[in-house]
């Protein structure tokens, strides 16, 4: 064997051997089959299965603004100072929002789980109509309900178990309760159109919208009733509620107790479906005033005030919504819109709103009938 040959076969022999490591050392794992989005039609259009789980989640919210006008009382105008003369005049309401909502659906062996949340950013000129400052952000809904067992934060049942008041912007023109709360609530659903419901709540340090805030200079009664709407004690606020509906509309019933100052409060409303573009409703409230004049439950002047209106559309794109309510102290609001959706999801909504103030003035209005407009650019998604 000479050296070329030695040389050779050592070369060959060690390519083999580093052949053979190399191939044992890469190890290609198969690959795992990928999971896709799995729509989830369930709970309706939206959502999807969350990977990995039998939970069903959906996102969504909406892009909002607003353009406000007209006098303090109406809730749609702002004043402010003239920079050269110092001279005090109105100027326009202006707020940004978004809106940012999720939902979560599964089924378990004591009913279908649900969560709800909705977190609100906030940009405007002055304090808004939902009690935020020019530039906020507030976690207006937050809950988890099993069956019917709903527990977290959450409008008052009060007002969700037999609905707002229209369909207009400026629904507290004359106000028909407190709303942001945390609760414990059961509704039984008897499936036959009837339902009942109870609920523990909190109450809150102060009403979430302009319409149900004063100054205390205005009306006394104010500086314990912004402050002192959270209970005080282990006793929650109780509201207790019965329903019946049908295709021909519904009748509720409402009732709350306020452990704070220990009144009681209740509503009674009647919803209608006049036809298939007309939709009727009117609603009743009254409540006790002995320690306090208004309260989270009772928030409208004097025991008694009513709510009315309806919503009629004109077709698949616009529609024509209005409210009056009046309470026992004279005070009287009246609002009016037209909804137009110019494209699917994106609506411009403008308004007309008026306050005629009675015996007090819990607007902090400087006149007795205040007129405003609002103009509302919405997207939802």
């Amino acid at each position: 064997m000479n050296i070329k040959s030695l040389l050779l076969g050592s070369a060959a022999a060690l390519v083999a051997v580093s052949g053979a490591r190399a191939a044992d050392a890469v190890v290609v794992a198969e690959p795992e089959p990928a999971e896709y989005v799995r729509i989830c039609d369930v709970y309706g259009a939206g959502y999807f299965y969350i990977p990995g789980t039998e939970t069903c989640l959906r996102v969504g919210g909406y892009l909002r603004y607003d353009a406000g006008f007209g006098d303090i009382g109406s809730f749609d105008g702002a004043r402010t100072n003239d920079r050269l003369t110092g001279k005090e005049q109105s100027t326009w309401t202006k707020q940004a929002r978004f809106a940012l909502k999720t939902w979560t659906g599964q089924e378990t062996e004591l009913g279908t789980l649900k969560t709800y949340t909705e977190t609100r950013f906030n940009f405007g000129n002055q304090d808004t109509q939902d009690g935020n400052a020019h530039n906020s952000w507030s976690l207006n809904f937050a809950w988890v309900q099993l069956g019917g067992l709903r527990i977290g934060r959450d409008d008052s049942a009060y007002d969700t178990f037999s609905g707002y008041a229209g369909n207009v912007i400026q629904d507290t023109l004359v106000p028909y309760g407190g709303f942001n709360t945390n609760l414990i609530s059961y509704t039984f659903d008897a499936g036959n159109g009837f339902s009942a419901l109870v609920s523990l709540e909190q109450g809150s340090g102060k009403f979430s919208r302009a319409g149900t805030m004063a100054p205390a200079d205005i009306n006394p009664d104010w500086d314990a009733l912004i402050d002192n709407n959270t209970i005080d004690s282990y006793v929650p606020h109780i509201v207790l509620g019965a329903k019946y509906t049908q295709g021909w509309g519904g009748v509720s019933a409402v009732a709350a107790y306020n452990s704070n100052y220990e009144e009681w409060a209740g509503k009674v409303r009647l919803d209608v479906n006049a036809t298939e573009q007309l939709s009727l409703f009117v609603m009743g409230g009254y409540g006790t005033d002995k320690h306090i004049d208004r309260n989270f439950y009772k928030p409208w002047g004097g025991n008694w005030a009513v709510w009315g209106g309806g919503t009629f559309k004109f077709n698949e794109k616009a529609q024509f919504n209005a409210a009056v309510s009046y309470d026992e102290d004279k005070n009287l609001g009246v609002a009016a819109n037209v909804a137009y959706t110019l494209v699917p999801g994106f609506t411009i909504t403008p308004e007309l709103d008026y306050v005629h103030l009675g015996k007090s003035n819990w607007t902090g209005a400087d006149k007795k009938n205040s007129w405003g407009g609002i103009i509302r650019f919405q997207r939802d998604f």
